[in-house]
């Protein structure tokens, strides 16, 4: 089995402590972009979501890890999307909320870990992530992470205002 320690941070499955964090970060409208979110979720759906969060992966389709320094403190969440068993490939998604805490490594480790996971554990063939051209410090933290660009759908996600552009970023288990 594979850990899903590093040096500076662990993943977790979500608790039912986590309703706070999750709330915050599902209502961040600063943050829906990222998730193609488009109405505020109230606690009592977050607290059900929580409730039910214990189904593997197998059924749920998805899991989504909480991310924590060494002090128990959660820091950001990291989302394995579309588990596709047949054809071993899944979507990775990451945020970390505090601004104070990107750009210190976090986000590197977390996903390291979760893709060692994906590949080791649950033999995954490849993962992948969607993100907006506009999202440089996130196209960065994959790419450094082997992950290669591999198509550009154009137009894709609209803000109300304009369309922007968004990579496909994938990594093959070699």
């Amino acid at each position: 089995m594979v850990s899903l320690k590093g040096n500076h941070i662990y993943l977790r499955a979500l608790e039912p402590e986590d309703l706070d964090f999750v709330f915050t970060i599902e209502n961040d409208t600063s943050l829906w972009e990222l998730s193609d979110t488009q109405t505020p979720y109230s606690r009592f759906l977050i607290k059900q979501y929580l409730e039910n969060a214990q189904q593997d992966i197998f059924e749920a389709k998805q899991l989504r890890l909480a991310i924590c320094d060494y002090n128990d403190t959660t820091i950001g969440l990291i989302d394995l999307f579309d588990f596709d068993v047949k054809n071993k490939r899944a979507g990775i998604g990451i945020l970390i909320q505090d601004e104070g805490n990107r750009n210190k490594g976090y986000g590197k480790e977390a996903l390291e870990i979760l893709v060692n996971y994906c590949f080791k554990t649950l033999h995954l063939h490849q993962v992948y992530a969607n993100i907006s051209e506009h999202n440089l410090a996130s196209l960065k933290l994959f790419q450094n992470n082997g992950f290669q660009k591999i198509g550009l759908k154009k137009d894709w996600s609209f803000d109300g205002e304009q369309y922007a552009n968004e990579f496909i970023l994938q990594r093959i288990n070699d």
